[in-house]
């Protein structure tokens, strides 16, 4: 194993973070609307969307640059751990269809995609999504990062880049999209999520129908108000562990 990994994933983390902070710097400069009569934060309006994206800019900017101590002892054990690169990059699908590389820090063995064919049977959740409860891929440090939700840091860069939000739906992998119908497509008429009303609801003891449902309720009854009340619940259900595997 390269002796320089562990110096070499922190250095990263801290490179990113700084690139991250400026890059936020610039797009909240962008993002910010004219100045205006104050809206009402509890009703929709056009305004919302620019508002909750300068909103996301500003706290996952910040949250990058406090966490990236953490993140980079993260990087370091994950590579310990699995002897491959710490951080797992997958195709997602985003809003309006468009696909886009989602970040995670590694929770299970290098080929897990592989073996998936060996265990879809053991599948304890409607398809198209994949649950289990004690998937022999997922890793001992994996697990802990899981329950804790520490896996989803790197997703903050995902929020700056403008890939993802703080809340909404969580992005679909492609094969589940094919899946979908008309009413269920309307997942993806609203920026990802890091968390949502389906994480804080049950996360994967939830059914997919379920999902489904808790998501467009989010959608058609979006409002600031309700991104906040989902932020200080994420808290709650992180600690609960609840339905974290």
């Amino acid at each position: 194993m390269d002796n320089a990994a562990p110096g070499i994933a922190y250095t990263d983390a801290v490179v990113v973070a700084n690139e991250a902070a400026t890059m936020a710097a610039s797009l909240v400069a962008r993002a910010l609307p004219p100045i205006a009569p104050a809206p009402d934060l509890l009703v929709a309006t056009a305004g919302q969307p620019r508002i909750k994206r300068v909103i996301d800019l500003v706290l996952a900017s910040t949250a990058m640059v406090i966490l990236s101590p953490l993140l980079g002892v993260l990087l370091v054990a994950v590579r310990l751990d699995t002897g491959t690169s710490p951080v797992f990059v997958q195709v997602r699908t985003g809003r309006g269809g468009r696909r886009f590389r989602m970040y995670k820090l590694r929770t299970m063995v290098g080929d897990a995609e592989k073996r998936l064919a060996d265990i879809i049977h053991l599948n304890e959740v409607q398809w198209p999504m994949f649950k289990m409860r004690n998937d022999p891929r997922i890793t001992r440090l994996g697990r802990f990062l899981r329950a804790s939700s520490l896996d989803e840091l790197p997703q903050l860069l995902n929020i700056i880049k403008g890939d993802m939000s703080l809340v909404g739906p969580r992005p679909p992998l492609p094969h589940e999209v094919a899946t979908y119908t008309r009413d269920q497509a309307r997942r993806m008429s609203v920026l990802p999520g890091l968390t949502g009303l389906w994480q804080v609801s049950g996360r994967a003891d939830c059914s997919f129908e379920q999902a489904v449902q808790l998501d467009l309720h989010y959608i058609d009854h979006y409002s600031l108000v309700l991104d906040l009340a989902i932020m200080l619940r994420t808290f709650a259900a992180v600690l609960r562990h609840k339905g974290a595997y």
